[in-house]
């Protein structure tokens, strides 16, 4: 699966007494739809998927999933302690036509934070998992690091296509780099314009036109000697051709995309892009177009953002940002709290210039 360009890491909307609310999840999902984003991440640290039972986790899964745009490549948080449960949850992702799963490291037994765990843990969800696996490194959330030197063996492995690193350091995203440049190369499907293909782009249409709404496409010998129908003829196929991708690393911190674009990163997963996906999408469309003073500006307004919302007053922040940005952010699952009139007047400020 080719993962490149700015993914949203999106939030998990509750209503006030804490349940999930499904129809936010529908809304935001196909606000994410109409933007330039290469795709979504679900269920990951700022979707809140520790406060999140199993069941929970899958609902989520399938309504955003259903809400998304095909082309939308889709990431399903899944990291759980045990292989099994983690397994389990990939499986749900599969039925809900998501494209790859990403995967934290285990961390509560402190025997698990070993390398030889970690390269046991990945590589037996790798193993068995049906989508292709994404590393999670996110020291801010797991009291551990995936060493770089776990990460290019890892690298290896037939079904680990990348990893996210939320470390904030862009000597760890270079050194990530430069570890798995020799990583085995994959052919995958791309579009005309080297842009990914998803499962949901190729998965047969049913229903009238694209809709998904009636009967099949019925052609007119079968019609002959009966009433005739109208029906919309069958969508084109789509146009695609193959592109060689080796191990793709990508930034999880907003303040340093740039940086982590001339590095050799291929895209970035932000908490930022949740309530600001245009603002975060600039960067990446400034440095593709070489133009890297503009692409210096757009990431200082970024990082200025990130590293307040996101760095410091965290998942309240990023929720209230999304409801100043027109997405449903709503309250935190307890024991979150959400933030203060002063802290919320803050985050307005900040976003004056930064509005979607």
């Amino acid at each position: 699966m080719l993962i490149e360009g700015i993914f949203a890491a999106i939030s998990t909307p509750f209503y006030p007494d804490g349940r999930v609310y499904y129809r936010k999840i529908e809304a935001n999902m196909a606000r994410y739809s109409r933007t330039l984003l290469s795709g979504v991440v679900v269920l990951g640290s700022t979707g809140e998927a520790p406060m999140l039972t199993d069941a929970e986790s899958a609902g989520v899964l399938r309504c955003a999933a259903a809400a998304a745009a095909p082309e939308k490549v889709l990431i399903a948080g899944i990291g759980r302690e045990s292989v099994r449960a983690t397994l389990e949850l990939a499986e749900e992702a599969t039925r809900a036509h998501y494209d790859a799963v990403l995967v934290r490291p285990p961390s509560y037994y402190e025997s698990l934070r070993t390398d030889a765990a970690q390269l046991h843990y990945f590589r037996s969800v790798a193993d068995r998992s049906p989508l292709p696996v994404l590393l999670y490194n996110v020291p801010k959330c797991v009291p551990i690091e995936i060493p770089v030197a776990v990460v290019a063996e890892l690298a290896a492995h037939p079904n680990i296509i990348g990893i996210k690193d939320s470390s904030g350091s862009v000597e760890r995203i270079k050194a990530q780099v430069e570890a798995t440049r020799n990583a085995p190369r994959r052919t995958e499907t791309v579009t005309p314009i080297f842009e990914a293909v998803t499962g949901r782009m190729l998965a047969p249409k049913t229903g009238q036109g694209e809709t998904g709404q009636g009967g099949a496409f019925v052609s007119a010998g079968e019609l002959a000697g009966g009433a005739a129908v109208a029906t919309a003829p069958p969508a084109p196929a789509l146009k695609t051709r193959t592109r060689e991708v080796g191990f793709q690393v990508l930034c999880g911190a907003g303040s340093i995309v740039l940086e982590s674009l001339e590095a050799g990163a291929c895209g970035a997963v932000l908490a930022v892009a949740a309530f600001a996906p245009e603002a975060s999408q600039e960067i990446y469309i400034a440095w593709k177009d070489h133009d890297l003073k503009l692409a210096a500006e757009k990431q200082e307004r970024v990082a200025r953002v990130h590293r307040k919302i996101v760095g410091e007053i965290g998942i309240g922040g990023v929720k209230y940002a999304c409801d100043f940005n027109g997405y449903f952010g709503g309250h935190p699952r307890s024991p979150l709290v959400a933030p203060t009139a002063a802290v919320k007047a803050e985050i307005e400020a900040l976003l004056a210039d930064t509005r979607n």
